[in-house]
């Protein structure tokens, strides 16, 4: 008989703890970085661009220039986005957990938080949940579109508004609700 290795299994409690202390470990070290000044425009740049305008203006040139699969992609990346509204708010609200920003002063970014709580990043959700159905009608804009959407995920983290388990589940979230409403509107 071979000798099997023992992996310790972990709690729910044990795990969620192990990512906690991650995410602190993680927000510290982005909280005290001065970044370079390229990154700190891009990271404002890309979190005021998820702030909503830059959803809507790619809804207006879809609907103005995209034809049918435009109206389409705008239909879904909509539905898509309401529905990860509604979850986010839920969300927040469920596990009232703390942005880094209320934890730790960060060293450059003065940004204000949209709301008090943290977990999942709504920009995040949104941004991946307009990319799925938009990149999915025009695959020659995938580049663009998804630059623009993880650039607003990373700047989430940088600005010390999210830690990096809220914009993980906020992608992973974001994409689901993109993909199953490409599923349900076509």
């Amino acid at each position: 008989m071979g000798m099997q290795a023992k992996v310790p299994m972990l709690s729910t409690h044990g795990m969620l703890s192990l990512i906690e202390n991650a995410d602190h470990r993680l927000m510290r070290r982005v909280n005290r970085w001065s970044a370079p000044r390229w990154i700190r425009l891009w990271m404002i740049c890309a979190t005021r661009g998820g702030d909503g305008w830059l959803w809507y203006a790619l809804g207006a040139a879809l609907l103005t220039f995209g034809g049918k699969p435009g109206a389409l992609a705008v239909g879904q990346a909509t539905a898509a986005a309401a529905c990860g509204v509604g979850l986010f708010l839920r969300l927040k609200k469920m596990t009232a957990r703390r942005r880094p920003c209320a934890l730790e002063a960060h060293c450059w970014a003065r940004l204000l938080p949209p709301d008090q709580f943290s977990f999942p990043s709504g920009h995040t959700i949104t941004a991946f949940a307009v990319a799925v159905p938009v990149t999915a009608q025009f695959p020659e804009a995938a580049v663009g579109v998804w630059f623009c959407a993880i650039s607003i995920a990373i700047s989430r983290i940088i600005l010390g508004m999210h830690f990096f388990s809220d914009v993980v589940a906020g992608a992973t979230l974001g994409w689901a609700l993109g993909a199953a409403a490409r599923g349900l509107i076509g």
